[in-house]
């Protein structure tokens, strides 16, 4: 027989708990009052006559209270409850106790001592303990008992109850690079401008995505479309600079090459290490996905593709920061030997064998499968957790988001997920 626990868990049946049970109210009552061995013994003999495969253990604490007074043992019984409900007051008082004390000894392993030493435990140990403690407050304040018996029972599973108390935090995000770089954006109080060139526009994605990622407990994606316009600004500044000195044309523009593909180098480098270091000093992983789809940019992609070679061999060169995820989109321009853009899906091959990135997606199968209001198939990155918005469907009701690079004619993808989705279990289990 299995004992249902009330979070949901199947235990064995050992009637050596129920015989301790009553013992223990037994011992605080008068002896007059008392119940004997054999007593307890046939109040067991009982529960297990009933031949049940599985019972509640509120059914066993009912019986017992039942057995109890059917055979006058008033005193006892009024004992066992009050000690029953005095062991439910304890419950839902203070759930935490368990699960913090085995945080903070590592019983189960939940954080592991690395090369960034004390500091990052002991703000791993934090967080954690934040969570721990949103979860007891979201189970006995914010959620209907009805919904914590569902999730308990694995009928359905409620996410992020670590973090649900916190209402201002929000779920995985799809940054839209794009209308900050171009526009300007508030960070920590402070109006953004427009970067002149590639290097300060990796500067502030890495300050945008800092922010976001502050404000948010689940992974964020960015896309370096969004960030190739900058290789062309940072060339034309330097071919004006060259011009400028009196040189001719054509060695003008070789060393205005030569600048942009160092200053692009050094730009992405400096990115990778920041995403490291963002890790190290906050004591959480800053969990960020590159999407690397060179169609994005349009009819001209030369520097979008430019870039993309640049950050592969970046992730090559320098390895890949903890947390950190590419996507690299299939499409018609680089998915087969001799099509224009096949060198550079050979690039990305050699570093997902060397560092087990990018992952793939195909441009044709998206199409196919996210098809917008207008009937036309998208492709585009997904949330930082690897989820693909829904196609936009806000057609017809103007620019409701107020971005200020809306286009009315293509989808929006861009978002973030709030809290409080649930898994709905088929069969009774999370499949």
């Amino acid at each position: 027989m299995k004992v249902i626990k009330r979070d949901g868990s199947a235990v064995d049946y050992m009637p050596e708990k129920i015989e301790n049970a009553i013992i223990k109210a037994n011992n605080e009552v008068m002896e007059e009052d008392q119940v004997s061995t054999t007593q307890i013994k046939n109040i067991i003999r009982y529960i297990e006559s009933l031949g049940k495969s599985r019972i509640l253990v509120e059914d066993i604490q009912d019986i017992i209270e039942m057995r109890l007074m059917s055979i006058g043992k008033y005193a006892l019984a009024k004992k066992y409850i009050t000690y029953r409900y005095t062991r439910e007051l304890v419950r839902k008082s203070n759930t935490t106790d368990l699960a913090i004390r085995q945080l903070l000894e590592n019983d189960t392993g939940t954080w592991d001592p690395d090369r960034s030493g004390r500091t990052r435990e002991v703000t791993r140990q934090r967080e954690y303990l934040a969570g721990i403690t949103s979860t007891d407050i979201t189970r006995r304040m914010l959620l209907p008992e009805d919904v914590v018996a569902a999730h308990d029972a694995g009928l359905i599973h409620f996410h992020d109850a670590d973090h649900f108390a916190q209402n201002a935090l929000h779920n995985s995000g799809l940054i839209d690079l794009a209308d900050m770089l171009e526009n300007g954006t508030v960070i920590n109080g402070r109006k953004t401008s427009s970067p002149e060139g590639i290097r300060e526009a990796f500067d502030l994605a890495s300050r945008i995505i800092a922010a976001v990622s502050a404000s948010q407990y689940g992974a964020l994606t960015v896309t370096l479309a969004r960030l190739s316009p900058y290789v062309g600004k940072t060339r034309q500044s330097s071919l004006e600079r060259y011009l400028k000195e009196g040189m001719d044309p054509s060695t003008a523009e070789r060393l205005a090459r030569e600048d942009t593909e160092k200053r692009a180098r050094l730009s992405v480098k400096s990115f990778l290490f920041g995403m490291n270091a963002l890790g190290s000093v906050s004591g959480r992983r800053c969990d960020l996905t590159v999407c690397m789809y060179p169609s994005e940019a349009g009819d001209d992609s030369s520097d979008l593709v430019f870039l993309i070679g640049v950050f592969l061999d970046a992730l090559v060169r320098e390895g890949v920061p903890e947390g950190f995820r590419a996507v690299y989109v299939l499409e018609e321009s680089n998915a087969l030997e001799g099509s224009p853009l096949w060198d550079l899906t050979l690039k990305a091959a050699g570093c997902t064998a060397l560092r087990g990135i990018p992952e793939y997606i195909s441009e044709k199968v998206m199409k196919r499968m996210k098809v917008n209001a207008l009937g036309v198939g998208d492709c585009y990155p997904p949330t930082g957790d690897g989820a693909f918005l829904t196609p936009d469907r806000t057609f017809g009701r103007g620019n409701i988001s107020g971005a200020a690079v809306r286009d009315p004619k293509r989808g929006k993808y861009y978002g973030r997920f709030d809290q409080g989705m649930v898994d709905v279990a088929e069969r009774g289990h999370i499949e």
